[in-house]
């Protein structure tokens, strides 16, 4: 049950006062689930909740379907998140993930047990988002443009943050880490937006995004899986360069250079792990 994997698309939030719905999450489709103490529990549920996500995984439920199961803890100076961190010091708990990360110190109280996902949500965080993709036992970066935009003043969803999410895309490509996962799109009952949304992303070099609903996932993991026509193309690609052994090759009147052929070979390869 890793979460060091690239093919891991979709991660659905479930809030962790709501222990009834674990098991449907579970059985979502989804890549992995995160189960929410922070944003989904109250200040009066705080200890219920830690207590519903403990009982659970002292099951064995968690680990039934074989579906990563990590937990999104109270940000650092809540005053919850010793708390959070003790339940969560378990070896079904496969990634700790740690909202409003700032500093690498915070990686650091957050990294005694699992993996751990760092939240970018301020002004703060991203400043150091060089920082933190390469602190220790960072596995992914996560983007939570909500609470970005709140942060900044920001008013929009794409063009306004393009220059923040590419930012966030290279410093995991240069910390050698998985490519980051894009935020929630909050418009449940929009598919047409969700499905928009996950597209944009992987074209900025996401490789997954964060959902809030069950309902999300299967577009989520269909558009972050090569289509048909990806495998297509990919495939002419490849006839095309190995014709050509070695000289100049044209594909629909576009020269094929290295990088597209680097592409073509990414995109079946990925398609065979899949198979596999």
């Amino acid at each position: 049950m890793t979460t060091a994997s690239p093919f891991i698309h979709s991660y659905l939030f479930v809030p962790a006062n709501r222990p009834e719905l674990f098991a449907k999450a579970c059985a979502s489709g989804a890549n992995a689930i995160i189960i929410d103490l922070e944003d989904a529990v109250g200040p009066d549920d705080k200890a219920a909740a830690r207590d519903h996500l403990s009982n659970w995984l002292a099951s064995g439920e968690g680990c039934a379907n074989k579906v990563p199961v990590m937990v999104k803890v109270n940000c650092v100076h809540s005053g919850h998140f010793g708390d959070d961190l003790r339940a969560c010091r378990r070896p079904d708990v496969a990634g700790i993930v740690l909202p409003k990360t700032e500093r690498v110190d915070d990686v650091a109280s957050a990294s005694a047990g699992a993996p751990v996902f760092p939240l970018v949500e301020t002004a703060l965080g991203f400043s150091r988002v060089a920082e933190l993709a390469g602190a220790p036992r960072v596995q992914r970066l996560l983007f939570g443009a909500i609470d970005f935009k709140h942060d900044m003043g920001i008013d929009g969803d794409h063009e306004e943050l393009l220059f923040f999410r590419s930012q966030i895309v290279l410093a995991s490509r240069l910390a050698g880490i998985l490519s980051p996962v894009d935020g929630v799109t909050a418009e449940i009952d929009d598919l047409a937006r969700i499905e928009a949304d996950a597209g944009y992303a992987r074209r900025l070099g996401f490789g997954g995004k964060l959902c809030i609903h069950p309902g999300q996932v299967p577009i989520v993991n269909r558009v972050f899986v090569p289509s048909k026509n990806e495998l297509d193309w990919a495939n002419r690609v490849l006839a095309a360069a190995e014709a050509a052994r070695g000289s100049a090759a044209v594909l629909d009147g576009r020269l094929i250079d290295r990088p597209m052929v680097l592409t073509a070979k990414r995109i079946i390869e990925d398609a065979l792990r899949r198979a596999a």
